[in-house]
């Protein structure tokens, strides 16, 4: 597997505290780095809490999100309008011809 640069920026007072705690875990800030992106992966999110106490869930948002993670699961996420319509209409029509809905 090909190896890829990742680049980002923080002020200089958090990287320098960022690399003393490492070293004295005895790593470098890459390291820990790729140990976060592991544990990513295999949490399947954020490996630490994330609360916004007393937060109510948005049940509309989250089905959103829920989505437009299957829409880029299945390739399809960056469809126009125009497409998802044309998509929707020959859907039906099928339900239609397979449910005899419509035959004269």
């Amino acid at each position: 597997m090909a190896n890829t640069l990742v680049q980002f920026r923080t002020d200089e007072t958090s990287r320098i505290k960022a690399i003393q705690i490492c070293e004295q875990l005895g790593i470098d800030l890459q390291t820990y780095m790729r140990m976060c992106i592991s544990r990513l992966i295999s949490e399947n999110g954020i490996p630490f809490s994330m609360k916004v106490q007393d937060l109510p869930k948005n049940k509309g948002i989250l089905a959103l999100r829920e989505m437009g993670r299957i829409s880029a699961e299945k390739g399809n996420s960056e469809m126009t309008l125009d497409e998802i319509n044309a998509e929707i209409a020959e859907a039906r029509k099928d339900s239609e011809a397979k449910n005899g809905v419509g035959a004269i």
